[in-house]
C-alpha cells in the first residue's frame, strides 16, 4: 500500500479526511487532517485532541509497516486551507480563493494566477469568478489544469469589539 494511502485509511478510520501529507526536511512527515463537510458544521476546527488522536494512532501504523519518517507532526490545514479535490471545490463553493493554473490559458497575457470567488463544479469544469482588468469575469478549469489552489484566509480583527 502506497503511503499516502495508507495514512489516508487511518485518517478516515478515525473519523478525519487526510487534507496533505508533505515530507519535510531532517526525515519530517506533516500530516494535515480536517472534519468532513458534513463533520465540519457540527464539531467546529480541529483541536490538539483531535491531532493526539490522529498522532498516536498513526505512530503506530508507520511502525507496523516500516514506514522512514523521524519526526511526525499532525495539523489542521490552517486559514490557507488547499483546495484538490471536486469535493473541496464543491463545499468551498463561495469562498475566496487563489487558483494556480499549470499553464496559463490562451488570451490570457500568460497569466498563471487568478484570485476570486469559487463557482460550484460543474461536471468536471470549475469556475472561478474574478475582477478583471475589463470588469468580471469566469475562469473555467479542470483538476487537470491546476497546479494548486488555497483558501484566502478571511480574519475579522473587530468580531468581539464593542
Amino acid at each position: 500500500m502506497q503511503q499516502f494511502d495508507l495514512i489516508a485509511t487511518t485518517v478516515a478510520g478515525l473519523g478525519y479526511d487526510l487534507v496533505d501529507v508533505e515530507k519535510g526536511d531532517r526525515g519530517i512527515l506533516r500530516v494535515y487532517i480536517d472534519f468532513s463537510a458534513a463533520d465540519a458544521a457540527e464539531k467546529g476546527l480541529i483541536t490538539v485532541e483531535d491531532c493526539a488522536t490522529v498522532s498516536h494512532q498513526l505512530s503506530h501504523v508507520l511502525t507496523v509497516e516500516n514506514v522512514a519518517y523521524e519526526r511526525l507532526e499532525i495539523s489542521s490545514p490552517g486559514l490557507d486551507r488547499p483546495v484538490r479535490t471536486l469535493a473541496d471545490f464543491a463545499r468551498f463553493a463561495g469562498e475566496e480563493c487563489t487558483v494556480k493554473l499549470r499553464v496559463a490559458f490562451t488570451g490570457s497575457a500568460n497569466r498563471k494566477t487568478y484570485t476570486g470567488i469559487l463557482q460550484a463544479p460543474q461536471g468536471e469544469k470549475i469556475g472561478l469568478e474574478f475582477e478583471s482588468k475589463d470588469g468580471p469575469a469566469l475562469l473555467e478549469f479542470t483538476l487537470a489544469d491546476l497546479d494548486k489552489a488555497r483558501l484566502v484566509p478571511q480574519v475579522d480583527f473587530k468580531k468581539g469589539k464593542a
